[in-house]
């Protein structure tokens, strides 16, 4: 039987949430050795990631000025957890839900210590990255096993733990990427009908993902299947006629990564005469520098210069209340603790069976 307290983990990247922890914050995402290895990793992956690190803050500074100087993502983190919370109280679970960051503040260390004070009876950790990589879920659940043991204490190192291991299938979730797109769409106007516009074609849909390199997806990471098959999933749900493409962004270094990129996905369409299109961020859950300076910043300049007249970005999840609904059924079902409706069904069952006796 599950414990009376839930303590549940929020796993994300994280971002710099000023221009100055620009370079810290990337200094410590190119120290991850899920991130970068190679042999003597031990003894170079320090002075590397230095230099990685200056130089790319240089390159991205801007990005983080167009949105307003920093990061949003620890905001909109914070408030899932608040959400998630919330509707987990609703379904009667008592639940302390905590965020903890791969690269930047709150860290892995700050979440297990309000775990511990909180006196959890069962963890489920649920890392926020809808398809697996190592070099996301994976890197911070490396991180967790790292930390977890020095951290937590004798209090807290018996408490029985589950992962949401990825949830790119999950039903609610797809809902809920359907439920943005919808929204995106109508501000094209009568497009979602598919009828000819002004322009005589509806917009393109443009699923956008994070790159990872591909050295990773030969070595067996299923995240570039997994993004293929939540366009397919989410499109076969979502029942739109539109033409649609897959591409990758935030590419970072001189290593082969996955392709096409955004940029170049973007200005091929626009010489193919592509008028209107719709960018879908399919591998991110909240806003943050990737998809407000990367997509609907520098993403919009390039689609203007390449003729393309109406650009629109699907917004973030976010805290949506289809999606914390759906955070909320995974974390229920990993912790094994049965949805409501459920429970009271077999209460009743047990009762009317009791009355027999």
């Amino acid at each position: 039987m599950p414990g009376n307290r839930l303590g549940v983990v929020l796993f994300q990247l994280g971002g710099p949430e000023t221009l100055e922890a620009i370079e810290p914050f990337l200094f410590n995402l190119f120290c991850d050795p899920d991130i970068i290895d190679f042999p003597f990793a031990k003894i170079g992956r320090k002075p590397l990631a230095k230099l990685i690190s200056t130089t790319r803050a240089k390159k991205v500074q801007h990005h983080y000025a167009v949105i307003g100087g920093g990061s949003p993502i620890r905001k909109f983190t914070e408030q899932q957890a608040i959400a998630l919370r919330r509707e987990l109280a609703t379904r009667g679970v008592d639940a302390v839900c905590v965020v903890a960051m791969r690269y930047w503040h709150p860290f892995t260390d700050e979440a297990i210590e309000l775990l511990r004070d909180a006196g959890c009876d069962q963890i489920v950790l649920l890392p926020l990255y809808p398809q697996y990589s190592s070099t996301t879920t994976g890197s911070s659940v490396n991180e967790w096993k790292r930390r977890f043991p020095a951290v937590a204490g004798r209090s807290l190192t018996a408490v029985p733990q589950a992962i949401v291991t990825d949830f790119y299938r999950n039903e609610q979730y797809l809902e809920a990427l359907v439920e943005k797109v919808n929204e995106a769409l109508v501000r094209f106007g009568p497009a979602n009908d598919q009828r000819p516009q002004t322009n005589d074609s509806p917009p393109t849909l443009i699923f956008s993902a994070h790159s990872v390199p591909v050295s990773v997806i030969e070595a067996g990471d299923p995240y570039q299947r997994q993004i293929e098959e939540t366009v397919e999933l989410v499109c076969a749900m979502g029942g739109w006629k539109n033409p649609r493409r897959l591409c990758y962004q935030s590419k970072v270094g001189a290593s082969k990564w996955l392709q096409p990129s955004l940029r170049t996905m973007l200005r091929e369409l626009g010489a193919a005469g592509t008028k209107q299109v719709c960018v879908v961020p399919v591998s991110f859950v909240s806003d943050h520098v990737e998809t407000l300076g990367e997509i609907d910043h520098e993403g919009r300049e390039i689609a203007s210069g390449a003729g393309i007249e109406r650009f629109e970005m699907s917004a973030g999840l976010n805290d949506s209340p289809a999606f914390i609904r759906a955070l909320a059924g995974m974390v229920m079902e990993s912790a094994g603790i049965p949805a409501p409706a459920l429970a009271a069904q077999a209460a009743s069952s047990m009762s009317q069976f009791a009355g027999t006796d």
